[in-house]
């Protein structure tokens, strides 16, 4: 109806009603019908409208009636504090990286790739065919679908070089996220009040999982080659700790790649110690100009954790990874998880399975390829231009992120709170340091929506700066 029709009724009616007492009974519907010359059915919708607003109240049988204002009796929740006592970990504020914004603003903030990215055809026809099948109403195994557990080790596989065992279907267990096994790891292989290392800086929700599930982190310094094998040596010497968490390829947030040598005096240092490499490959799918090189591939002797996710280039509806370990520490991951959830959906396995499995999978893997080289190349000149400040030391080969070095005594709240303000989200890097941040730093995706409007953010950012 136009505005001369219901809304018209609304509005008078609600200027009867803030002179009414509480109680006072409106005028009938004939009456309104014969007073606004409507119908039945638009004086209808307008009482049904000031219902729902919470201004009247219907009596069947008896008519409709201004609502009395009731005044809510605050809330008292002190009780909690008592029964829950102090947290066991620090709470902390949920990441930039997770803020949902409006579509106005530019967004360097996010860890996901934008939808134009994502294989949306294949997701669509994927979940279709899923929702359709026996996933829809069966259980799967808890360490997941037997398919799907053949296929992250045919991936991990596909990698092993001569003369190393390569992992089998056994080995895999299907998790709802690679964060949900980050925080299964941590508990099942180290425990509360036990020493972790962890590279610095590195994944925020790494340091998060860590944090909840109360383990000690210690960080050990990592550059673009990745960490340095003297360094862990000694750290895993002082600490006693028995795991080591990190991302060999296309390091959240540096974008760091290891090298082989690096990657194999690593390894002679994690089997020195009798210790575990929790390898994080979350980028697997992301190489611009070099592909990823699993350490695990590399061990056959369970000295690796290795977990690999589908959510972010697959889908971030369809939370599926798998985390390949061997032996016991298989069995401890899986007792954990089937603590916390018994099993990951079906129809969300089912659909991850179809996905991957197409041919068009790999078409679409190779002009994603195309398209992240373009956009960060487009960022990382826009950035030359505008915000030469902002100091980009490593150019990744691959990943969604740049990583920029700020002048010291950069005031980083000030930093964002003024791109915000001119339009520009960025994510501060104080985030990705689980201690004391090695300097001010921001980290920037490039693979977020709207890439035309690059250049605009770096601009945005390079007069933030100068005004510092």
């Amino acid at each position: 109806m136009s505005y001369d029709s219901s809304s018209r009724i609304v509005d008078r009616l609600r200027k009867w009603i803030a002179a009414a007492p509480p109680g006072a009974r409106l005028p009938s519907t004939r009456s309104l019908v014969a007073e606004y010359q409507a119908s039945p059915v638009t004086v209808q919708k307008a009482l049904r409208t000031l219902a729902g607003m919470g201004l009247t109240e219907s009596r069947p049988g008896v008519g409709t009636f201004v609502r009395a204002v009731r005044t809510a009796r605050p809330a008292d929740y002190g009780w909690q504090t008592a029964a829950l006592r102090s947290p066991q970990a620090p709470l902390r504020p949920p990441s930039t990286a997770m803020r949902t914004t409006a579509n106005d603003l530019i967004a360097f903030h996010s860890g996901y790739p934008d939808r134009e990215l994502l294989p949306e055809r294949l997701v669509r026809g994927a979940l279709t065919r899923a929702a359709r099948g026996d996933a829809a109403v069966s259980r799967p195994p808890a360490a997941g679908l037997p398919e799907l557990q053949a296929w992250f080790a045919q991936e991990l596989r596909a990698s092993t070089p001569a003369g190393v065992a390569p992992p089998t279907p056994s080995d895999v267990t299907v998790l709802p996220g690679s964060q949900s096994g980050l925080s299964s790891v941590f508990r099942a292989l180290a425990g509360s009040g036990q020493p972790l290392l962890m590279e610095s800086p590195t994944y925020w929700g790494a340091i998060l999982a860590a944090a909840q599930a109360g383990v000690h982190v210690i960080p050990v310094p990592s550059g673009p080659e990745g960490p340095d094998a003297e360094e862990l040596d000694r750290a895993f010497g002082e600490t006693g700790a028995r795991l080591f968490y990190a991302q060999p390829n296309y390091a959240n947030p540096t974008g760091a790649q290891w090298s082989a040598r690096v990657a194999e005096q690593v390894l002679d240092v994690v089997r020195a110690h009798g210790a575990f490499l929790v390898e994080d490959d979350w980028a697997h799918d992301f190489g611009i100009t070099t592909s990823t090189a699993p350490v695990a591939a590399r061990d056959d002797s369970g000295h690796v954790v290795y977990l690999r996710s589908l959510t972010k280039s697959v889908s971030p509806g369809i939370r599926v990874a798998a985390v390949i370990a061997r032996g016991p520490a298989r069995d401890r991951i899986l007792a954990d998880r089937g603590a916390e959830s018994m099993y990951v959906s079906g129809v969300l396995q089912s659909a991850a399975l179809d996905v991957v499995t197409q041919p068009a999978w790999q078409t679409h893997l190779r002009g994603l390829r195309h398209q992240l080289h373009a956009r960060r190349d487009l960022l990382v000149s826009s950035l030359a231009e505008y915000a030469p400040q902002a100091h980009i030391e490593h150019i990744p080969r691959g990943g969604l992120n740049l990583w920029a070095r700020l002048p010291d005594g950069t005031n980083l709240e000030q930093l964002t709170r003024d791109c915000e303000v001119a339009g520009v989200i960025v994510a501060p890097g104080t985030e990705w340091f689980p201690a004391e941040p090695a300097g001010p730093f921001i980290r920037l995706n490039y693979a977020g929506p709207n890439p035309g409007a690059f250049r605009d953010g770096a601009r945005i950012i390079g007069e933030s700066l100068k005004r510092q």
